[in-house]
């Protein structure tokens, strides 16, 4: 029995049916209708109801506004209820998708219940903090007026999120299509379609189709501008939550005439000479056309590029927008930059709003309802400063009549979104019909996707899913590629910015698998999504991404143990680990910690970097492979001076940038770092105490006694020390083989580095015990080296900590 028909039986096995009222049969009968029928326009006669709270006294208002908003939190409850039922069989289709008969395919799956997990986690988040406070103000005794319950900003948050609603509304009919196409076509999907169930309070069942159920969401957004309404009428002027609840106000009803306009003319707008342009995508950009940075609404429609100024209109009002450029699509280049420096005044100025981000926000987590709606305002807009001045990644856009425009993200992830939809437009004709600004420009609030910035600050309240600790991310290795190329992973996480959010890996050597056992650490606030991208590093044409996924990050799917997990970012899979210890949050660092590689004891790089062999080792180990092993006299003749101490400055103080400059570097100077790096060793890599150890057991006839001794005594090492030099041995035996061509045998890699590896105890320091004849010291330390060299059954190297856990590895589809 496959798993969908599990979860089929299951749910037959627990059907309970129930007589249902008249009143829920006929708004069952109501739906059946109207998803029987193409979408119709959302209702807008609700937009014109009286917005002025009644004639009544202070202690009526404020009773019947509690009713009001218990009955909001009774909706919402009846609504989670119906969304959970929904993707009740979601898990066990993705499951069935995955086997040789599916009932349906990942791409009808994701459609059928696109949008809908994100409705579910709103309206959860806004539920349970409407919940709280409501029980809050009713356990206080002396409070028994709603005059001092203030939920404005909760509505104000949900609205803001509305624009969830859009992408769901935009793919309906799709989602009815499948389920209507495989309903006929397929038994096992028809058993279920036709009976989904939802729990009541009362542990009632109420029976619902899934067209039935698809419907909900629809039902629900068309009612929002009412229950905001019925909330404002019993809202005095005066009430705290009065301006908030407007602002609610107008931000919904500009999302429900969006989405009308949307639903009757597809994001369409008719200009003058009779063309009609969609609306292809939207969404806040900085701009940085001018030389100065300035957030932008930017609208890609079929044909051109256009760059807006949103001008926030008052008390209820429309917004209006302000035209500032255009760019025709036709013959359009695109250039995407990843690399930008940011300037010392900018590292000061982000980390003084950063703190003071902070500390504001630490007010609002444990003084909530308590901040006043200045503070509110004063962190949205430090948001805003944020949004603005932290980008760093860069699209720029070349149009063939000379004319040029620069627009900023911060998240790489996001730009990549917007030239892909961007590059899927542009076309050879560089003709296109001028437009008319004017009727463009204006027609934007009508059609826009996206209502307001992406503000943290605006999103619902922590909950217990939300990470705020410590995120770790270790980086794998990499399989898939179609071609060898250098490259890194990006890393990024949401939540507030208090900190830093992207973080990268070095670049792999030239390979169609790249590696890199690499740990990057994040600390988090409010995290709910990590993104990856797969990027190609190239010289001077810029850099390519290769592939990118999103995963979605819950505080009770992650611990301190390792989770590993296999993503698939288009045709390439990535193999990385996570781990998320919880914990307060210290406020933000004014500059990010840099821990310096060289003259530092290994145990200590090592525990820094979460690796046993150090990244300074492999990245000089892989290079050297990679286009020095036929190189005569490699390790033996040396790079030039300042070439290596540039390249050790590198190592000490960006790992990215060294490695960037690895790949460029003479190889000789390559293979310099590597012998300077184990030479500045405060401590050799072999310990000293083994020194005698080791100059004794080569004194060993018998060759399998000293085989035995020699491996136990390497055997005794601390973690690092022993795994980084059988890292090398491992790599100098590859060396040698080719010493027909490089001139390097054994003997002579372990002249050259066995001063380096293994020293003699210093008399005078701790050592009592007999001592070697300086003029037998040199041998006893190419011997060493030389006889492991030998050695045919080496233990092998584990480069990495262990990242695996008792549990399978998961596999994310993106």
């Amino acid at each position: 029995m496959d798993i969908y028909q599990e979860a089929v039986d299951f749910l037959e096995s627990h059907h309970i049916a129930v007589e249902a009222e008249a009143e829920v049969l006929e708004e069952d009968v109501f739906q059946e209708e109207a998803v029987s029928c193409p979408l119709s326009p959302l209702h807008l006669d609700i937009l014109d109801l009286p917005e002025t709270p009644t004639s009544c006294s202070p202690e009526e208002m404020f009773q019947r506004r509690l009713v009001v908003l218990k009955g909001i939190l009774e909706s919402e409850e009846v609504y989670l209820r119906e969304l959970e039922a929904l993707l009740t069989p979601m898990k066990a289709l993705w499951a069935s998708a995955g086997t040789s008969q599916p009932v349906l395919s990942s791409r009808q799956v994701q459609t059928v219940f696109y949008q809908v997990p994100e409705l579910r986690d709103m309206h959860q988040s806004f539920s349970s903090a409407l919940k709280a406070r409501l029980s809050a103000h009713c356990q206080t005794e002396t409070n028994h007026s709603g005059f001092e319950l203030e939920v404005g900003d909760l509505f104000l948050k949900i609205v803001n999120q509305i624009g969830l609603y859009g992408g769901f509304i935009e793919n309906y009919e799709k989602a009815v299509e499948v389920v209507r196409k495989c309903t006929q076509s397929d038994r096992r999907f028809r058993t279920l379609a036709q009976n989904m169930t939802s729990n009541g309070q009362d542990k009632t069942r109420t029976s619902y189709t899934l067209e039935a159920l698809l419907y909900k969401p629809l039902d629900r957004v068309t009612k929002t501008t009412l229950v905001l309404l019925d909330l404002l009428k019993t809202t005095p002027e005066e009430h705290g939550d009065y301006s908030s609840l407007q602002e609610a106000l107008r931000l919904s009803r500009s999302f429900l005439y969006g989405v009308n306009e949307s639903s009757q003319s597809k994001r369409e707008v008719t200009l003058s000479p009779g063309i009609r342009r969609q609306l292809m995508r939207d969404g806040f950009v900085v701009d940085a056309s001018d030389g100065e940075r300035s957030l932008r609404h930017l609208f890609l429609y079929t044909d051109l590029l256009l760059c807006t100024r949103l001008k926030h209109s008052s008390r209820g009002k429309q917004d209006q927008y302000r035209f500032c450029w255009f760019l025709p699509l036709g013959g359009l280049r695109l250039h995407l930059v990843t690399e930008e420096e940011r300037s010392p005044e900018t590292h000061v100025r982000l980390y003084s709003i950063r703190t003071k981000m902070y500390h504001l926000s630490q007010q609002l987590r444990h003084h909530t309802g308590s901040l006043s709606s200045r503070d509110r305002k004063k962190l949205e807009q430090m948001e805003l400063m944020l949004l603005t001045l932290s980008p760093v990644y860069r699209l720029e856009l070349h149009s063939p009549s000379g004319k040029s425009h620069t627009f900023r993200l911060s998240s790489l992830y996001e730009l990549e979104e917007w030239r892909e939809a961007i590059h899927k437009l542009i076309t050879d004709n560089i003709e296109t019909v001028p437009p008319d600004l004017l009727t463009l420009t204006s027609a934007c609030v009508k059609l826009r996707m996206t209502q307001q910035p992406p503000l943290h600050s605006s999103k619902p309240g922590e909950d217990e899913k939300c990470l705020c600790g410590t995120l770790s991310v270790a980086i794998h290795s990499a399989c898939g590629l179609l071609q060898p190329a250098c490259v890194y992973v990006c890393v990024e996480v949401d939540g507030y910015e208090f900190y830093d959010k992207q973080a990268q890996t070095h670049s792999s050597v030239h390979s169609l698998s790249p590696h890199w056992e690499q740990e990057l650490s994040f600390q988090v606030d409010g995290a709910r999504e990590l993104r990856v991208l797969c990027v190609s590093q190239s010289d001077g044409e810029g850099d390519t991404v290769l592939g990118k996924a999103a995963v979605k990050l819950e505080s009770k799917s992650l611990n301190k143990r390792w989770r590993r997990q296999t993503l698939h970012l288009g045709q390439t899979e990535l193999t990385l680990s996570l781990k998320y210890c919880p914990h307060p949050l210290e406020p933000p660092s004014s500059t990010a910690q840099t821990h310096p590689l060289f003259c530092v004891p290994i145990e200590t790089v090592a525990q820094q970097e979460g690796v046993l062999v150090p990244h300074v080792v492999r990245c000089c180990v892989e290079e050297v492979e990679s286009r020095g092993m036929d190189e005569v006299g490699i390790y033996r003749i040396s790079g030039t001076t300042s070439d290596i101490n540039t390249l050790k400055a590198a190592f000490n103080s960006n790992l990215r940038e060294a490695v960037t400059r690895l790949r460029s570097s003479d190889v000789n100077a390559v293979s310099g770092v590597l012998k300077l790096y184990f030479r500045e060793l405060p401590e050799p890599l072999i310990p000293t105490e083994l020194f005698q150890s080791l100059a004794a057991a080569l004194d060993i006839q018998d060759i399998n006694s000293r085989l035995v001794s020699m491996l136990s005594l390497l055997q005794s090492c601390p973690d690092p020390n022993r795994h980084t030099f059988l890292y090398l041995l491992h790599h100098l035996q590859r060396v040698s083989e080719k010493q027909n061509v490089n001139k390097m045998s054994c003997m002579n890699l372990a002249t050259v580095f066995g001063p380096s590896l293994l020293r003699p105890p210093m008399v005078g320091q701790g050592h009592s015990g007999p001592t070697v004849d300086i003029s037998q010291e040199v041998v006893v330390q190419v011997q060493v080296v030389f006889f492991y060299l030998q050695c045919n059954n080496l233990p092998e190297a584990q480069t990495s900590l262990p990242h695996d856990t008792d549990d399978e590895d998961e596999t994310t589809h993106m």
